[in-house]
C-alpha cells in the first residue's frame, strides 16, 4: 500500500527490499499457495469487494490501529497495567477508505479521553495516498474524470464521483503555480519557443486555442520547460507577453532564440532582449513552402531545398536559393520561393556559426518532440473545459512522462550498454548532445555577454 502524507514519518522505517524480503519468506514458507490456487480457481478474487487483497490490506491495517492506539494508552488491551489509567478504549467507529486495491472497510478504535489521533488512517482521510496518485497517473495519461470513474469502478470496484475525481487532479494546482512562477536563471544561451493547438469549452462551443510552450538550455546545456501558457491563437503579440514574463521571473539576457515564421514574432522577442539572435526553425520553414507544392513532387523539392540550409556560408546559401528559383521546380512553385525569400533575413543567422552550433539551433525540435509526445496525450481527450485544465494536463504529462523514463532507466541500471532499451529524458533535464563545443562557439561569437557567466 502507498502510504498516506501523514504516514511518512515511519516510512524511513520500511523500503522496497524490505517489504519484498518479507513477501518472498512468505513464498518460500507456502503461505500464499492456498490462496493461488484459490484465484487460479476462480473461488476468490484478489482485488475488489471480498478480494483477498483488501481482506489481507483489512487485516494489516485494523492490527496497526489498534497497535498505534496500544502506544498511545501505554498498556496492551486487557493488561492490569491500565486499571485506574486516565485514559482507556472506548469501542471503535466505522471507516471505509478506497485504495488501490478497492473499498477496505475498518473498525476506528477511540479513547475515552478522545485524544487518539491514528496516523496510520488519519482523522478525514477516505483514500489510501496511493490511490490519489494512481488517480493523478492515470489523467496524466489522457484518461478524462470520467474514463478514470469507469476504470476504477471496473478494476478495484472502488466508485468516486466525478467531483471527488476533479478534486484530486485539482490537487496539483497549486504545485503547477508554483513551477509556472518559480525564478529562473539570468541568462539561457539558447531558447526554443513554439505552440501546439488544443481545444477547449468555450460557453456552448469549443474552440481551438494554442498551447505555447518554453524550452531553455542553460550554461550547462540542459533543457528546461520554463513555462505553458494558453491563449485564443498563437500571436506575436502574446508571445510578447510570455517573454515580459519570463524576464520578470528573472531571465536578463538570452542568446538565440528558435521559433517558427509568425509574423511579428522576431519584433515581440527583440522587445524584451534587444541583443537576441532570432533563429527561423528550418523545419518550420520547409513545411511552409512545400504547403504550396504538389504531393508528387515534395521529395524533389525537398531534395532541392537542402543546399540551402546546409550551405557553408550566407553566400553560398543565397546561391543556392537562386539557382532553385530559377529552376524548373521553382517555376513551378514560385510560392515556395517566396516562403524562403521573405524569410531569408530570420534564416540565415545560423550560417554563421560552426556545425556544432548549427545543428542544435537550425530547428526547434527540441520543443517538436516534446509536442509530439503530449499530442498523443490529449488526442482522445476531445477537450479541455478551461485553460487551465490544459496547463494542469501538459504539466502532469510532462513529469509523467519524464518519470516513467526515469523508472525504466533505474531498472536497466547495471546491464551492458548494448542491452539498454530504455529511453532517454525527452526534455526536461535533458542533456544538449555536443554541448561543450557549441558552448564553445557561443563564447567566441558573444564574448562580452556570455564571459560574465563562465568565469
Amino acid at each position: 500500500m502507498t502510504v498516506t502524507g501523514d504516514q511518512r514519518g515511519s516510512e524511513s522505517l520500511s523500503s522496497p527490499s524490505l517489504a519484498r524480503a518479507a513477501v518472498e519468506e512468505m513464498v518460500d514458507a507456502g503461505l500464499l499457495d492456498e490462496v493461488m490456487r484459490r484465484v487460479d480457481a476462480g473461488e476468490v478474487a484478489l482485488t475488489g469487494e471480498g478480494g483477498f487483497l483488501p481482506e489481507m490490506l483489512k487485516a494489516v491495517l485494523q492490527r496497526g490501529l489498534q497497535a498505534e492506539l496500544t502506544g498511545h494508552l501505554g498498556y496492551e488491551k486487557g493488561d492490569p497495567a491500565g486499571r485506574g489509567s486516565p485514559n482507556s478504549r472506548n469501542g471503535s467507529t466505522p471507516k471505509t477508505v478506497m485504495t488501490e486495491v478497492g473499498a477496505v472497510p475498518l473498525e476506528v478504535p477511540r479513547d475515552r479521553a478522545g485524544t487518539f489521533e491514528p496516523r496510520l488512517v488519519p482523522k478525514g482521510v477516505r483514500r489510501a495516498g496511493g490511490l490519489d496518485d494512481m488517480i493523478i497517473s492515470l489523467y496524466a495519461g489522457g484518461m478524462t474524470v470520467r474514463d478514470i470513474g469507469h476504470h476504477l469502478a471496473r478494476t478495484l470496484g472502488t466508485e468516486l464521483s466525478h467531483e471527488t475525481i476533479s478534486k484530486i487532479t485539482d490537487s496539483v494546482l497549486d504545485e503547477v503555480k508554483a513551477w509556472q512562477s518559480r525564478p529562473l536563471e539570468e541568462i539561457y544561451p539558447i531558447l526554443y519557443l513554439d505552440a501546439l493547438v488544443v481545444k477547449v469549452r468555450d460557453g456552448h462551443q469549443v474552440r481551438n486555442r494554442a498551447a505555447h510552450i518554453a524550452v531553455g538550455v542553460d550554461l550547462d546545456g540542459v533543457k528546461h520547460v520554463l513555462g505553458i501558457w494558453v491563449q485564443a491563437a498563437e500571436g506575436a503579440k502574446f508571445w510578447a507577453g510570455v517573454c515580459a514574463e519570463l524576464r520578470n521571473r528573472g531571465i536578463r539576457d538570452v542568446l538565440i532564440v528558435c521559433c517558427d515564421g509568425l509574423t511579428g514574432f522576431a519584433e515581440a522577442i527583440e522587445a524584451t532582449w534587444p541583443l537576441s539572435t532570432v533563429q527561423t526553425c528550418t523545419v518550420h520553414l520547409i513545411r511552409a513552402a512545400m504547403r504550396f507544392v504538389s504531393y508528387t513532387d515534395r521529395k524533389k523539392v525537398a531534395a532541392a531545398l537542402k543546399p540551402i540550409y546546409t550551405a557553408p556560408t550566407v553566400e553560398a546559401a543565397e546561391a543556392e536559393l537562386l539557382a532553385f528559383g530559377e529552376s524548373d521546380l521553382g517555376r513551378r512553385y514560385p510560392a515556395a520561393v517566396a516562403t524562403w525569400t521573405n524569410a531569408w533575413q530570420r534564416f540565415v543567422p545560423f550560417l554563421a556559426f560552426p556545425p556544432e552550433l548549427r545543428k542544435i539551433i537550425y530547428t526547434t525540435n527540441a520543443i517538436e518532440s516534446l509536442n509530439f509526445q503530449l499530442r498523443k496525450i490529449i488526442k482522445n481527450r476531445g477537450h479541455f473545459p478551461t485553460d487551465d485544465a490544459v496547463i494542469k494536463l501538459l504539466w502532469l504529462a510532462i513529469r509523467d512522462i519524464e518519470d516513467k523514463r526515469a523508472r525504466d532507466r533505474a531498472k536497466e541500471k547495471g546491464l551492458p550498454a548494448g542491452q539498454r532499451r530504455a529511453q532517454a529524458r525527452l526534455v526536461e533535464g535533458a542533456t544538449v548532445p555536443g554541448w561543450r563545443q557549441a558552448l564553445g562557439a557561443l563564447a567566441l561569437a558573444y564574448p562580452d555577454r556570455l564571459g560574465p557567466y563562465l568565469t
